[in-house]
């Protein structure tokens, strides 16, 4: 059997790797036609999930061209208000309130669909964690002889995933990473989804302590014994939120979040010309109905199966048949 020294370094190279295989974002492409749907494609499963599902029906029921881009979140908003994207399959809020205000509210280029998933957002470990770091709280990461029980690398400081780089969440963690303290003693990781949950299959298997950005509904709950880490209830008056743009270096220091998430959830957007130019679109996605359930199969198909997202969402469509019927304007 490997030593705990020998695992722990499997764990950090597990996640590390995420750093240099998707740190590189996209940039984003002007669709070539007016005629084209396009559908942005986050890089989460239950994203790409939705959005291969979405496509097909758009060219099944309703005979068009559909185009799936992944990029990030951030520039599908700017497709979306210039015209260049028209979907996003899962917009999560509070992470997005801010750009929901400006593109919504104020510019009038989006709209949300009525239609909504409830969601968590938290930090979690595992119970084999908690019970041998005796970890039980999120202030805990900032006690040094706490965080460092979570070095996998000898650097003397814990490592922690935080998210995607493209992510909204992830720039909210760092923030929330500041405002409690542990941003000095935690190395925060960045790396695509399937990498970091790759790292917690092996820190669960072996028993290394290992903390990580969770959010729910997902599959993750599902096949291991996962513990949410306490923290105080939101307060609107802890959360202050800077997002980055290109010339303002000054966004972290000027943010703020020193508390538990608000109540989370996402939704479908869309373009709001669609409704003009293809209405029947837009009732289809304002009648877009899922539940956590159907999320977590999501995720557990496309990221523990390793399911081809199209070939998921095939399937998935022949198995709710009558529900898709009645999502159909």
């Amino acid at each position: 059997m490997m030593d705990r020294v020998h695992v722990k370094r499997i764990v950090f190279v597990v996640l590390a790797a995420g750093l240099f295989v998707f740190g590189a974002g996209q940039a984003p492409v002007r669709a070539e036609s007016g005629d084209k749907v396009v559908i942005g494609v986050p890089a989460w499963p239950s994203a790409r999930a939705t959005s291969h599902i979405i496509s097909q029906v758009l060219k099944k029921e309703f005979d068009l061209d559909v185009e799936l881009r992944r990029t990030g979140t951030l520039r599908i908003f700017a497709g979306i208000d210039d015209g260049s994207i028209d979907i996003h399959p899962e917009i999560w809020l509070p992470n997005l309130t801010a750009l929901v205000e400006k593109y919504a509210t104020d510019r009038g280029s989006l709209t949300l669909s009525p239609q909504g998933v409830t969601a968590s957002q938290n930090l979690c470990v595992t119970r084999a964690t908690a019970e041998a770091v005796r970890i039980s709280s999120v202030t805990d990461l900032s006690k040094p002889e706490v965080a460092a029980q979570f070095d996998t690398n000898g650097d003397g400081t814990g490592e922690m995933w935080i998210g995607a780089s493209t992510w909204s969440s992830t720039l909210i963690e760092r923030i929330r990473a500041k405002s409690y303290g542990y941003a000095e003693t935690m190395t925060l990781l960045e790396m695509e989804e399937d990498v970091a949950m790759a790292g917690v299959d092996v820190a669960a298997a072996t028993g290394t302590p290992i903390v990580f950005y969770c959010y729910a509904p997902h599959h993750l709950f599902e096949l291991h014994d996962i513990v949410v880490l306490d923290e105080p209830d939101h307060d609107p008056a802890t959360w202050s939120i800077v997002l980055p743009t290109e010339d303002d270096t000054g966004w972290l220091e000027r943010s703020k979040a020193a508390s538990a998430w608000d109540e989370s959830g996402f939704r479908i957007g869309y373009g709001t010309g669609l409704a003009e130019t293809r209405p029947e679109v837009a009732k289809f996605l304002n009648a877009v109905t899922l539940s956590a359930d159907d999320i977590t199969a999501m995720s557990y198909a496309l990221e523990v199966l390793r399911q081809d997202p199209g070939d998921f969402a095939a399937e998935w469509i022949e198995r709710n048949d009558n529900r898709v019927k009645e999502w159909l304007p």
